[in-house]
């Protein structure tokens, strides 16, 4: 029979980074408060956690990266809000970041979670930052755990 590997919990040498955008700041904000409520509830004490406000999501690969390659970090949340607009804008932003946060997970060997809304709608953007769709920065830090305590095991 197969075996399943397991998941070990949050221990006190995981540390969490999490990259946030300003840009549409009544949403990342949510974002980040979920996150945080996440981290917590799994044990994860303030002082393994450090937060980098950046001004958009198009900023956020950089400071993602110098921090992956730091080493000090088990996972990075990157939070976002890129919301459309009456042009193309949105999808040259959503499309670089996007590319631009798996390279860096796969080139540092560490999760990087993509927490950037992507929403036709100011009003998609509330509901998956805490309204009647859940809060996505809270499922990014579920995933982070979940991956950093699977990565001990692999």
């Amino acid at each position: 029979m197969p075996q399943t590997l397991p998941t070990s919990p949050p221990d006190s040498t995981d540390c969490f980074a999490i990259v946030v955008a300003e840009w549409n700041r009544t949403i990342t904000t949510k974002l980040l408060e979920g996150a945080l409520k996440t981290l917590q509830a799994a044990g994860v004490d303030d002082s393994q956690i450090q937060i980098a406000w950046v001004p958009g999501s198009w900023e956020i690969p950089v400071v993602a990266q110098r921090l992956a390659q730091s080493g000090k970090y088990a996972a990075i949340i990157c939070l976002g809000a890129v919301i459309r607009g009456e042009t193309t804008h949105d999808q040259h932003l959503n499309r670089g970041v996007s590319l631009g946060l798996m390279e860096i997970s796969l080139g540092n060997d560490l999760p990087v979670l993509f927490g950037v809304l992507t929403c036709e709608s100011m009003e998609q953007a509330i509901h998956r930052a805490g309204g009647n769709v859940g809060n996505k920065g809270s499922e990014c830090a579920e995933a982070a755990l979940q991956l950093v305590g699977l990565l001990k095991n692999c």
